[in-house]
């Protein structure tokens, strides 16, 4: 098999798991509170990402790690998954699954305008349109089938998914100068991580809790295809991949996975408000980076 085909069944797989994600954030956010949620996740996380480097022969790399990456990864850390899954599955709390999801995928349009004073680039003018095209969508989604009604959503909720964006756009920034391993970084980034939530978890008394199997195992799930599998998927099609930004494009089939599993599996109606502003988000994305490469 070629590896451009490999590619796109690994790229296909990761988004399929990745559809899945709101679902299983959702029914375990109605088991367990954030906190404890995030905890068991992180946990399982950082476990999976250590048996990824050990399948994978990259055990060794972590020996080479100096005191100032590890300080980075210690930021890192913080940032992702902690800062970063605290916010976001607050807004998970407070919103439909399928109007979370499409905020938070407002990322990239940060990206670029975080790549001034961390990278050093220039933003090109039509990405403050893509930044105009992108809000006018999440206010699209967030009406939740009634645009000429606002303030239906959550506002707060609607605010953390925003937030949440800037945040994984930041990291993904600060995580683009750590040359280092892939691997190595993701995984000492959520060794640190774990290590915060478990003082998280003890100082919120989430260890005393009585925890509910569903919630437990819907939070094991988000574990092991949030960033663990899912994420070495996700490597392995953009390595095999011929051009990466065919691959890359794939990744915003994802949320309209997630509308229809949330549909059918946690019964949230489906508002028609929702793929046109994720459509508008999508949109300007590539319009963006369309101006970048420009």
């Amino acid at each position: 098999m070629k590896h451009s085909k490999q590619a796109y069944i690994y790229a296909a797989l990761a988004i399929l798991l990745w559809g899945t994600i709101p679902t299983a954030f959702k029914i375990a956010l109605s088991e367990l509170s954030i906190v404890t949620m995030l905890g068991i996740t992180t946990l399982v996380s950082t476990a999976v990402l250590f048996l990824i480097m050990l399948l994978t022969g990259k055990i060794n790399m972590l020996r080479k790690t100096t005191r100032n990456e590890l300080l980075w990864s210690a930021l890192l850390g913080l940032i992702t998954p902690v800062g970063y899954y605290l916010i976001l599955l607050t807004a998970y709390s407070r919103l439909p699954g399928q109007v979370a999801q499409p905020i938070n995928m407002i990322w990239p349009i940060f990206l670029v305008f975080f790549s001034i004073p961390l990278l050093g680039q220039r933003i090109p003018a039509r990405s403050f349109l893509a930044l105009a095209i992108s809000l006018t969508g999440v206010y699209i989604i967030a009406s939740q089938g009634e645009p000429l009604n606002p303030g239906r959503s959550d506002a707060l909720g609607v605010i953390l998914a925003l937030v949440s964006g800037v945040l994984w756009a930041l990291y993904f920034i600060l995580n683009v100068r750590d040359k280092r391993d892939e691997s190595v970084k993701l995984f000492t980034g959520f060794l640190f991580g774990s290590l915060y939530m478990v003082i998280l978890m003890a100082a919120t008394g989430s260890f005393t809790h009585t925890a509910s199997l569903k919630g437990i195992a819907a939070s094991v799930y988000c574990g092991f295809f949030e960033m663990g599998i899912t994420f070495w998927l996700w490597l392995k099609a953009l390595q095999m991949a011929e051009t990466t930004d065919r691959v890359s494009n794939l990744v915003y089939f994802a949320p309209f996975i997630s509308i229809i599993l949330l549909h059918f599996i946690i019964d949230e109606p489906v508002y028609y408000t929702t793929p046109l502003g994720l459509l508008l988000i999508i949109g300007s994305v590539v319009y963006q980076n369309r101006a970048v490469r420009g």
